[in-house]
């Protein structure tokens, strides 16, 4: 539970490595298992990226026990590093003071800022991997994977249509963000979603990081020809491939020397990846592909002016965006609005709920803001209430 991962972590931070493990050695069996040490590792809020990839991959062999201990050794020294909650910063009126107070506001977002129109998020037990398992993949990430997509892009093309974003839409949340830049208070919004909506709100391109790239544009992963994302949206809702016009003739070409030559009976590792020549492919950031050039350029800056970190919508799970959190400085005042606690991450105060209506009671209740959008004044009367889940700890539930 999250009470249990606080005390371990508490613990850890507090009497060091050294007293760590003799408490561990009177706890743990004698000669412990690979997964005694991955559930130590779980206690402290650590997983495998890939968990499943990684148990398929080591469970069997006679390195699993060395390669769990190097998962948790990373999760010490990790947690070693963390920020410690701020003593004096856990009340309602602390955010409410720093909202109006701050004027470098960081706001990291995940997909739980796009849930309320239909796009899935990704991790939940209703998520978006979640429903991936009908494709027989090893790993539901995989169809994320540049490797996948260049073996056959019909993967990514099938499950596309899921993810698309609405036509110019956007939600409460999204607008809270356009209202913090029209106040002159927003730094920048790195958001790991794909679905561009931030654009949509009117946020402007100089405050905002798309870290895992979005539909906005689309380009052939051959030629690179770039075009915007929309040219895409008919053959991803239809789940065709769509080709780039300049790469075509080539691509029969090359199709076609790689008929005649599997037809004599020969390979060659040129046409590996012959499915996908001149295919399209909209400028995500797949896994084994870099992050985008902005996000290193603007972040080391970013991290020495802010005053004040939102974070919303986001498990933490994915680096280096999760890494972020423990990269400010440790005077800067962190606030989580999600629906459920991150149990890896010391956030002074969690605010936990579903993101429109979270920052529709704290804009309109409590800060007498209102943000432009067609829905706030129906949200804000909807009888929304504050819970106090742990006053000391900054937890509350809306």
């Amino acid at each position: 539970t999250a009470k249990n991962c606080s005390y371990i972590r508490s613990y850890l931070k507090t009497y060091g490595q050294e007293l760590f493990f003799e408490k561990l050695s009177s706890v743990l069996p004698a000669n412990p298992t690979g997964e005694d040490i991955l559930l130590l590792t779980n206690l402290l809020g650590y997983e495998p990226r890939n968990s499943s990839r990684f148990k398929r991959d080591y469970q069997n062999s006679e390195d699993y026990p060395g390669k769990c201990i190097l998962l948790l050794l990373k999760a010490i020294n990790r947690i070693i590093k963390f920020r410690t909650r701020l003593p004096s910063f856990h009340t309602i009126e602390n955010v409410c003071s720093a909202l109006r107070n701050s004027k470098s506001i960081l706001v990291l977002t995940g997909a739980g800022i796009s849930t309320s129109l239909g796009i899935p998020d990704f991790r939940s037990s209703q998520g978006f991997y979640s429903q991936m398992k009908h494709l027989g993949l090893d790993d539901p990430q995989d169809v994320f994977s540049l490797e996948v997509f260049r073996n056959d892009p019909t993967v990514f093309y099938s499950i596309a249509h899921l993810i698309l974003p609405p036509d110019m839409a956007f939600t409460p949340l999204h607008g809270f963000i356009k209202l913090l830049q029209d106040k002159g208070k927003l730094l920048r919004n790195y958001t790991q979603n794909i679905d561009n909506l931030e654009a949509n709100a009117g946020v402007l391109p100089e405050k905002l990081v798309q870290c895992h790239g979005s539909f906005a544009t689309a380009s052939c992963i051959t030629c690179k020809y770039k075009v915007p994302g929309e040219v895409l949206y008919g053959n991803l809702r239809r789940q065709e491939i769509a080709y780039c016009p300049f790469c075509e003739p080539e691509r029969t070409a090359h199709l076609q020397k790689r008929d005649k030559m599997e037809d004599d009976g020969g390979y060659s590792r040129r046409f590996d990846h012959a499915a996908s020549y001149g295919v399209m492919k909209p400028d995500i950031t797949f896994f084994g592909e870099d992050l985008p050039e902005i996000f290193h350029s603007t972040i080391k800056q970013d991290i020495e002016n802010c005053d004040l970190l939102i974070c919303i919508g986001t498990s933490l799970k994915v680096a280096p965006v999760s890494d972020i959190v423990n990269m400010l400085p440790g005077n800067v005042p962190q606030i989580l609005i999600n629906k459920d606690p991150i149990s890896h991450c010391e956030f002074d105060v969690d605010l936990l709920g579903y993101c429109d209506q979270v920052i529709t009671w704290l804009t309109g209740e409590k800060l007498g803001w209102t943000i432009d959008h067609k829905d706030f004044e129906k949200i804000l009367k909807s009888g929304l209430e504050l819970d106090i889940i742990d006053g000391n700890k900054g937890v509350y539930e809306v």
